[in-house]
């Protein structure tokens, strides 16, 4: 039996998915490095510190979305999957393009010795933007109200 049954996601839906493997993938690649003549170092995306955590909710989302679109029994919410979809992925997104904001970088001697982020922390940031589009295409397309923004009846 397949974890996720990718027949019964739409094309937007393996998109989302697809993103939360592909952050899992990119979390095992260097995030941040130095090199030099003499060699480098680099650490993964688990040393990451908070863009971790945006990693997590990445992947997070992926998993959640094609759990719940074949029809494994998920705990009900407050809000509906398109929320929480949208929030999941957009503040993941969000906190690995701020954690790639915020890493030093520079380079000395025309590049012969630099330090900053590598490719696998932008493989999360392309991942994290994605799904979050995604995200909002399915978001809009439910037609779920936001939270912040539910009319009660009189």
């Amino acid at each position: 039996m397949a974890f996720i049954d990718i027949n019964k996601l739409s094309t937007i839906d393996r998109v989302v998915v697809g993103a939360g493997a592909v952050g899992l993938i990119a979390l095992f690649l260097p995030w941040y490095g130095v090199s030099s003549p003499y060699g480098g170092a680099s650490v993964s995306g688990f040393s990451s510190g908070y863009g971790l955590l945006g990693a997590l909710l990445i992947i997070a989302t992926g998993v959640y979305l094609g759990m719940l679109r074949t029809g494994a029994k998920m705990p009900s919410t407050s809000v509906g999957p398109g929320v929480l979809t949208l929030a999941g992925s957009g503040l993941g997104a969000l906190l690995v393009i701020v954690r790639w904001i915020a890493l030093p970088s520079a380079s000395y001697g025309s590049g012969l010795f630099s330090y900053g982020p590598r490719f696998g922390i932008i493989i999360e940031l392309l991942a994290g933007v994605a799904q979050a589009l995604c995200a909002l295409t399915l978001f809009r397309r439910s037609g779920e109200a936001v939270p912040w923004n539910k009319e009660t009846s009189s």
